[in-house]
């Protein structure tokens, strides 16, 4: 399912395409031995501009982008549509703000609109906006800034407002063994307000405090074939309404390179927290605490491994709603949150506690100018492992494995997009996006 940390600055894979053709250069001043060479700028005067139906075929002259959007993932199936896309840079070619609207088909939800915008004044700062809906079910708007990403200044700050009313999540029972054939269908209907307020002690460490409220009503399925929640698990926590607030500090350690395409480094994060109704600490809903670990190591010129390790308890658990749990399945990790395991499709496995670890090796295996824009293609094939678990269980046994391979394409600084394509012990699962999985 989808979980309340989840990034939205970038929803849709098909906008890494329309950055891939007309995306502004970059490259990274602080490590400039280490970035590809930049595109060159178009010179003024080289040649006519195109004129009448040409010019929409020409990047540097179009109105905008009429970019061809498909995205897919085990859960939500295969969404096709259309991204018109408006770039606007500044005077050194450099992308501050993107509008990208989309018209599209959803195989279970119909017609469906959103608008976008997404802003980066500088590599310190970045907004978004979204809003969105479809002919049945789904309705969705987000909100989000974020500032000082680079921890130059004492004190950093990343705010959330999000509405969601998702058609697609699954629950299968809880347990590491819950069998396949248990799969009912839900329909998520969520809003919440975080705030994560960091104080930077250095470039390095950060002590991070994370406020989250939430509203989450469970309501019945609503997809064909698959049985509603309702008639297999009657008396799961939860079902309907209910809601949450989150108090969490974190110790952070953050050595890498660049928030969002890493080439060295580590990132660990140690956290704990209370969630409770929104009472005293005899109104908790569970505690929390938790690892997250990740680590950039550069073994060849073009050659990056990467590894990542998450393990999250619930030490106290007092009739919190199934959705809090732990989970594994999908392609992205949250700390704190869902983890991956890109055989699965989203919330495939749910207990109170999980461990996950995975590893890729990312290789460049092609990288171009077109377009004002260099672009970087990358393979990377990889493993992942993990497990949920009660108390008093070793979370290192009997681990869910999925092996697969990751494609990648790169358009600095701000953007990268995946194809990750997973075999688990289900069958082959496929997901898109944009950002790097951890």
């Amino acid at each position: 399912m989808r979980r309340a940390t989840r990034p939205v600055l970038v929803r849709s894979g098909a906008l890494l395409a329309a950055l891939l053709i007309a995306a502004p250069c970059w490259s990274d001043s602080d490590n400039p031995g280490d970035a590809p060479a930049p595109a060159s700028a178009p010179t003024a005067g080289a040649g006519s501009p195109p004129t009448g139906l040409a010019r929409w075929f020409d990047p540097a002259t179009a109105p905008f982008i009429p970019v061809p959007e498909v995205a897919t993932n085990p859960n939500g199936g295969t969404t096709v549509g259309l991204l018109p896309v408006w770039l606007r840079t500044d005077d050194d070619h450099i992308i501050r703000q993107i509008i990208a609207p989309d018209f599209l088909h959803s195989p279970y939800f119909g017609l469906g609109f959103h608008a976008r915008m997404y802003s980066y004044p500088s590599q310190d700062e970045r907004w978004s906006l979204l809003g969105g809906a479809k002919e049945r079910v789904e309705r969705e708007f987000d909100a989000e800034y974020e500032r000082g990403r680079l921890r130059e200044s004492l004190w950093s700050f990343a705010g959330s407002l999000i509405y969601d009313r998702d058609g697609t999540p699954r629950f299968y029972g809880t347990g590491n063994q819950s069998q396949q054939s248990a799969q009912t269908n839900f329909t998520a209907e969520q809003s919440f307000a975080q705030a994560q307020i960091g104080l930077n002690v250095s470039k390095a460490w950060q002590i991070l405090y994370t406020a989250r409220v939430r509203f989450f009503d469970v309501l019945p399925g609503t997809l064909s074939g698959i049985p509603s929640i309702e008639t297999r698990f009657a008396d799961v926590g939860r079902l309907g309404a209910s809601h949450e607030v989150l108090d969490r500090l974190a110790v952070v350690y953050d050595t890498r390179d660049d928030a969002t395409v890493p080439d060295r480094g580590v990132k660990w994060v140690a956290y704990a927290g209370l969630d409770s109704r929104g009472g005293v600490l005899n109104d908790s809903l569970y505690s929390e605490a938790g690892v997250d670990g990740r680590g950039f190591f550069r073994i060849a010129r073009t050659t990056i491994l990467v590894a990542h390790t998450a393990l999250r308890y619930l030490p106290t658990l007092n009739d919190a709603p199934f959705w809090a749990l732990s989970s594994l399945g999908g392609a992205r990790s949250e700390i704190g949150g869902a983890q991956p395991l890109r055989g699965f499709g989203e919330g495939r496995f749910t207990d109170r506690n999980s461990f996950s670890s995975s590893v890729e090796v990312r290789q460049r295996a092609w990288d171009f100018n077109f377009a004002s824009t260099h672009v970087e293609l990358e393979v990377a094939p990889f493993l992942d492992v993990g497990r949920v678990f009660p108390m008093s269980t070793s979370p290192f046994t009997q681990l869910h494995k999925v092996g697969g391979m990751a494609f990648r394409a790169i358009a600095r600084p701000f953007v990268v997009g995946y194809v990750d394509i997973g075999f688990g012990s289900e069958g082959p699962a496929v997901f898109t996006g944009i950002y790097y999985p951890f």
